[in-house]
């Protein structure tokens, strides 16, 4: 007697099974479709590392391009301030938008892990480098913001003195000046995330410099509201109003364009920070439209509101960024979509 050969693998397939030996799927509990056998894609990268190295920069990166906006905003209220004959909304934000300044000075520098580095920046002037043009803004911007902040901080016994007058004479053309070069100041940092090789950034990079340059103007209403009496800060509310409005509806425009870097902007942390950005700057805006033109107290309160969301705006769009060259979807579904409309 011979022995059974078993199953031959020409002949017809057993139940479940296919004819390359993979097993169906069950069908559900109607018998109306099967089930998937095979999982959903789930993209990854060689030995589980991220497509793109996520941005090495800390939290000083994002406290950088907070008080540089801040600066900027309050640079062009205080030039307002002084043309409009408001001494006390112009002293409080020409100091407020220099101590931005020097802020993000600091948080640059030391970031950028030797100090000498910020110099070699300035031995040239490269018009297609974002960095290269901010750093030039940057130099332009700050002698007259320290000029005009330096008037204001002058003793009242040397006013009368020629270098006093001399100094008092030249603190209106500085805070000019820096007005002059603010929007620069508040937007480029913007340009500079978006030219970078993270899918996030640079896939909002048609809408990220206005949501910097709102929440700017946003950021320097809320320090004119903070430091200046009620009876001179209405400037600062309006400011204030129009910088939340832009933000805002910028910000929606990012969660709703098409494509799936939105989804680094609308999930996790990047989300919740962004959230908590809109609640702020909302009821900041809210409060600067009504009880903050009553009420020193409510504009107090409206002005930290309104520098907490802008900073927490920068914070989250800093998330986003590291969260989309953490996961390599970001990098390879647009990737594979582009050459798909390109026929490839």
């Amino acid at each position: 007697m011979t022995a059974d050969p078993g199953p031959r693998q020409d002949g017809p397939p057993q139940d479940g099974q296919r004819r390359d030996g993979r097993r169906r799927g069950r069908r559900g509990d109607d018998g109306s479709r099967e089930q998937l056998a095979v999982p959903r894609v789930k993209f990854e990268s060689y030995y589980g590392r991220p497509v793109l190295k996520p941005p090495v920069w800390e939290w000083k990166i994002p406290a950088y391009l907070f008080t540089g906006g801040l600066s900027a905003g309050s640079a062009l209220l205080a030039a307002g301030a002084d043309l409009t004959g408001r001494p006390a909304l112009r002293r409080a934000t020409r100091l407020g938008g220099f101590a931005g300044l020097l802020a993000s000075t600091y948080l640059l520098v030391t970031d950028l892990g030797r100090p000498e580095r910020f110099h070699h920046m300035l031995r040239v002037a490269k018009p297609s480098s974002p960095m290269s043009v901010g750093t030039w803004i940057l130099l332009a911007y700050g002698p007259g913001s320290a000029l005009a902040a330096t008037a204001e901080l002058m003793p009242p016994q040397l006013r009368a003195t020629l270098p006093g007058r001399l100094l008092q004479a030249a603190a209106r053309p500085a805070g000019l000046s820096a007005a002059f070069f603010a929007p620069g100041l508040a937007s480029y940092t913007a340009v500079l995330l978006s030219q970078t090789a993270v899918p996030a950034w640079h896939g909002a990079h048609r809408e990220l410099p206005f949501v910097f340059t709102g929440s700017a103007a946003a950021s320097g209403g809320g320090v004119g509201m903070l430091f200046a009496p009620v009876s001179e800060a209405g400037p600062a509310r309006r400011l204030a109003v129009a910088g939340a409005a832009a933000e805002l509806a910028v910000s929606r425009l990012v969660d709703r364009r098409p494509g799936l870097v939105t989804e680094a902007f609308t999930t996790g942390r990047a989300h919740q920070l962004r959230r908590r950005a809109e609640y702020l700057t909302l009821g900041g805006a809210v409060a600067a439209a009504t009880v903050a033109r009553r009420s020193r107290l409510a504009a107090v309160a409206a002005g930290l509101a309104l520098l907490g969301g802008s900073a927490l705006q920068r914070f989250g769009t800093f998330e986003a960024g590291v969260a989309s060259t953490k996961d390599p979807k970001y990098v390879v579904q647009p990737q594979r979509a582009r050459l798909a409309a390109r026929g490839q």
